[in-house]
């Protein structure tokens, strides 16, 4: 999009321009920010592999099930940045996760939410969406992708490390590494740092979140802050510490789409709604890795798992 001029532009601006000229061209300016088709979905995802996946799952469930074109905006960047562009119509659907939802957008800390098993964290989140942002949150994907605390296999071995409060007397003697939005968010590090009176060695390192595992291998690290569902938990040998003071509300992935867009194409809700319950922890996690460790295109696979499951 191409702002309009500001106020000090018009100051200078050439001789000639007439104010009918000027009005014609805000008027072609601000029509190019608006959707071109109403024949149209716009699919977006945040800026990690899981997101991708989903989102290219959305995508490929709504061109098998509908007549309407997709459009793919994937890798926007973090949760504030998609909950306003689903808001603001420059996406359609995205997937989130209830705990984000409930800490991120709605602003429930764990601490002050009066829910904390999943269906009634679902069922608030669901509420909170439809009467402040007129937008659906669908049935759970069929996962929960929790934040993950995790540590070197070896180092879990050999200190008989079991969960986040065993790390406790000796965090002050360790490094974290955390992705730049669990550091902000209030189910982030502060939170969790409060509940589990943890100390460590340093302010933690702000790491891009496709560089953690490997932090965490080069000894630049000795815990971050993952999901349960990183393919390269497994693969590397990694071990998650349980949240043995359930400290992270749950994270079940669901969709978010407009309720215009269900109003006006019942039929994408309708595609949609058959992803409920499809994709358990195990599968998810196997798709993260294919595409992050075997290096497939999301798309494939996506593709293979949609006709795996008949969809």
């Amino acid at each position: 999009m191409i702002d309009a001029p500001s106020s000090s532009d018009s100051k200078t601006s050439r001789p000639g321009i007439s104010a009918t000229s000027v009005l014609l061209l805000l008027v072609l300016i601000f029509a190019g920010c608006h959707r071109q088709s109403s024949d149209s979905i716009v699919v977006g995802s945040k800026n990690f592999t899981e997101q991708i996946v989903l989102a290219e799952f959305f995508a490929q469930q709504i061109e098998a099930h509908t007549s309407l074109k997709v459009e793919r905006k994937l890798n926007l960047g973090g949760t504030l940045l998609c909950h306003q562009a689903l808001l603001s119509g420059k996406i359609d659907v995205y997937p989130e996760y209830t705990g984000t939802a409930l800490t991120a957008i709605l602003h429930l800390s764990p601490e002050r939410a009066p829910e904390r098993d999943a269906s009634a964290v679902f069922q608030r989140v669901q509420q909170e969406y439809r009467s402040r942002f007129n937008v659906n949150v669908m049935q759970p994907l069929g996962f929960n992708n929790t934040f993950a605390m995790v540590i070197r296999g070896d180092d879990a071995k050999r200190l008989h490390l079991r969960t986040i409060s065993d790390i406790k007397p000796i965090s002050a003697s360790w490094t974290a590494g955390f992705g730049y939005e669990f550091m902000d968010r209030p189910d982030g590090y502060l939170g969790l740092a409060a509940a589990y009176d943890l100390h460590f060695s340093k302010a933690p390192k702000i790491l891009d979140l496709g560089l953690l595992y490997r932090a965490l291998m080069d000894h630049q690290v000795d815990i971050v802050a993952g999901n349960s569902t990183d393919g390269q938990i497994d693969a590397l040998g990694l071990v998650i510490l349980t949240d043995d003071l359930h400290y992270f509300p749950p994270y079940q992935a669901v969709p978010l789409i407009r309720q215009a867009v269900t109003t006006g194409h019942p039929e994408v809700g309708a595609a949609l709604g058959q992803l409920a319950g499809q994709i358990s922890e195990e599968e998810m996690r196997r798709m993260n890795y294919a595409v992050d460790g075997e290096l497939k295109q999301p798309a494939d696979v996506v593709r293979a798992f949609r006709q795996s499951k008949g969809l």
